[in-house]
């Protein structure tokens, strides 16, 4: 319901030039704010600035930014933050064919940062070219478009003619699926899903920047110093929800400082933000000295071990259940800050995503009250009886690290339990701009490695779909998200048929049923649940923190 300044004024006997003059004040308070260079860190570079092809965390920030779908997650803090809104799209579309149709309209009058009018064409293009580069998410998000696994077996020739289909006239686009998919449109708003020009290359564009429709748009990027942003000259607001106007004038996101350096940086105001997890012993000077400044925020993040099942010695089922019963869960938590922020995980799901049931696996029992679907301790004992019956005790096993404290910690610390129950492990540092693709392709014979992994939507198939689906496996490639390689059949029927479900409780049972059965064949071990803890300097203000972006780069203002 739209209220009129003459109604309220009526109501709360408030002259109405009283009440315009605060809505000037108002909107002149807001224009303070505008202008100023934001000032963001990183330990190293992302890599490619391909928005079709990146998949960390570390640029989809800066991406929300520089990009829009035809959907979008609505760039609000909290819980706000996860509702699907219309982007370049004039709407959100209501299911056709029981779910298989979707139509929608293009907004009229949204041009790329190079001026050209973004078309139906653009559009259509874009969706080809997910499946023509080998989107991370071609598998995965957009399998189910009719004609997309043709694309998926001969990617330069994908036309997805029938699967996407355009109107320039009347700006209409029409996708038929194969079959109803209850997540398609949060699917659609994920980034990978993002607007390019039709004659983008169908390539890995590396560090040559691709034009988009946001705010900002990337203007030089050196992977080994920094990526710089500015405004969008072709830029004008149409929904404040989907893509705000932002208030600095240019973005700077700079690379190659220490974890522990950054943090300095951003306590004295000379930079505004940082990536990287924040050290262990720097913690507790944060909160004493900065409470002001340190937001600690729930997340879709979780640390994880993935266990290669298709070589030595994590081919053996034995040998990957008696690493999920050595690794202390606990124990882990204390590099991360300890139980305030994060909190040891039985399912690769986290417990805000899809609760817990039942007796934790791979623990001993709790004590005398203690709660039997959380975590207690682990069992030395168990993990060397399976490691003895296996028949892999004394083979060799190196431990793929990123080379931050935080990793580096962990990563000692998983090598002294390895050897404790019968293994030769040590741990390989590698760097976090290349870790990442590295432990995902097969190519590199990676038996056991640390990651995270940030949940792009708050979904259970976000973590076990997305990490453990057959599809997801992509042998010598750096975008095969599906780290240990594992392939279930049986698994991905229950998880197919989970994600056409529209009913949630019956829903929330097949995932249930899901979990349970990755935790019977253990390709990977979970091990926490991280409340993102984030740092700001003393000149940033307006922070919102979003559960796939992080801070909203263009919610935040400088002093």
């Amino acid at each position: 319901m739209l209220w009129s300044a003459r109604y309220l004024s009526r109501y709360l006997l408030v002259p109405v030039s009283v009440l315009l003059c605060l809505c000037a004040t108002a909107r002149a308070a807001t224009q303070d704010h505008r202008g100023g260079e934001l000032r963001l860190l990183g330990s190293t570079s992302g890599g490619t600035l391909d928005p079709q092809l990146h998949y960390t965390p570390v640029y989809l920030q800066i991406f929300s930014a520089v990009y829009d779908g035809l959907l979008t997650y609505r760039k609000a803090g909290g819980a706000a933050g996860d509702e699907v809104v219309p982007d370049l799209a004039t709407a959100l579309p209501q299911p056709e064919d029981g779910g298989r149709t979707w139509t929608f309209h293009l907004r009229p009058g949204i041009r790329f940062s190079d001026g050209r009018p973004v078309r139906v064409e653009d559009v259509l293009a874009s969706f080809r070219r997910i499946f023509r580069v080998g989107s991370p998410t071609a598998s995965s998000f957009y399998e189910n478009i009719v004609g997309a696994r043709d694309c998926l077996r001969q990617p330069h020739a994908c036309t997805l003619s029938e699967g996407v289909q355009v109107d320039p006239a009347t700006g209409r686009i029409t996708f038929h699926l194969v079959e109803p998919d209850a997540e398609f449109l949060t699917k659609l708003a994920y980034p990978h899903a993002v607007i390019l020009p039709a004659d983008t290359p169908d390539h890995d564009v590396g560090t040559t920047p691709v034009v988009g429709t946001g705010a900002y748009r990337v203007v030089s990027y050196d992977p080994q110093q920094s990526l710089h942003l500015a405004r969008n000259p072709y830029f004008h607001p149409w929904s404040d929800a989907a893509q705000p106007e932002g208030y600095v004038d240019t973005i700077t996101y700079s690379f190659g400082l220490r974890d522990e350096d950054e943090v300095t940086s951003v306590e004295t105001g000379h930079d505004d933000w940082m990536f990287e997890v924040k050290p262990l012993d720097r913690l507790g000077e944060l909160g004493a000295r900065f409470p002001d400044r340190v937001h600690i925020n729930p997340s879709l993040h979780i640390v994880y071990v993935p266990l290669n099942v298709n070589i030595p010695p994590f081919d053996n089922v034995m040998a990957r259940q008696a690493v999920a019963w050595a690794l202390d869960r606990h124990a882990a938590a204390i590099f991360y800050g300890g139980p305030a922020v994060a909190t040891p995980m039985c399912d690769m799901a986290p417990p805000n995503v899809m609760p817990p049931r039942g007796q934790c696996p791979y623990t001993l029992a709790p004590g005398p009250g203690g709660d039997a679907s959380a975590w207690p301790r682990p069992d030395l004992a168990r993990a060397r009886e399976l490691v003895a019956k296996s028949g892999t005790q004394g083979q060799a096993v190196t431990i793929v690290v990123q080379t931050d404290s935080t990793q580096r910690g962990i990563g000692a610390w998983m090598r002294d339990r390895l050897q404790q129950i019968g293994y030769r492990a040590s741990v390989r540092e590698i760097s976090r701009g290349v870790q990442f693709s590295y432990i995902q392709n097969s190519a590199n014979n990676v038996q056991i490695s640390l990651t995270s992994w940030f949940g792009d939507y708050p979904s259970p198939s976000n973590f076990l779909y997305l990490l453990f689906a057959c599809s997801s496996f992509h042998p010598h490639s750096d975008n095969s998200i599906n780290i240990p390689g594992y392939c279930n059949p049986a698994l991905d029927a229950i998880m197919h048929q989970a994600l056409q479900e529209p009913r949630d409780p019956i829903r929330m049972a097949l995932w249930r049923q899901a979990s349970n059965m990755i935790n019977s064949d253990e390709p990977a071990v979970p091990l926490l649940a991280i409340k993102d803890v984030d740092l700001v300097s003393p000149r940033l203000g307006n922070y919102a923190y979003h559960t796939l972006y992080h801070m909203l780069v263009a919610r935040a203002w400088v002093r």
